[in-house]
């Protein structure tokens, strides 16, 4: 028995059957913009009610006041896309289970910086690779790691 073989015929199209393509009624446009707006409304009022107080070590460290659990997830919410939700278990249903080497080295991959460069990044508060070349070196060699 053949996985990737097909036993059915395909419809024909002068069978009497109508394939319709799926389009946005008013009310899928209407619950879209809905949405766009209720997340622009909300970024806005928080960007608004805080603006000037707040540091940034602040806004994009949360003043390193938080704790194992949200960041966990919040590193595991950056790593997962729409994509790979949807096109992992389609890729492992269509060429096999090899596809799990990906996460072995995803996860090995992961110890390596989690041991070395986090706790060098975190003595010195850094944010970022960038900062960390700019601090080292300078700014043209933080700005040609950018580019």
């Amino acid at each position: 028995m053949s996985v990737g073989v097909s036993t059915s015929a395909p419809l024909s199209p002068t069978s009497g059957t109508s394939v319709g393509m799926s389009t946005f009624s008013i009310m899928d446009y209407v619950v879209f913009v809905l949405l766009l707006v209720l997340s622009l409304a909300i970024g806005l009022y928080h960007a608004c009610r805080g603006w000037g107080r707040h540091t940034v070590g602040e806004l994009l460290m949360a003043d390193r006041k938080m704790g194992c659990l949200p960041v966990a997830l919040s590193l595991l919410a950056t790593f997962q896309s729409a994509v790979a939700i949807l096109g992992v278990p389609s890729e492992i249903y269509r060429f096999g289970t090899q596809y799990w080497f990906l996460g072995c080295c995803y996860f090995l991959g992961l110890l390596i910086p989690a041991h070395i460069f986090i706790p060098v990044f975190y003595r010195l508060h850094l944010t970022s690779a960038y900062e960390y070349l700019e601090l080292r070196f300078n700014k043209t060699v933080r700005v040609c790691g950018t580019v």
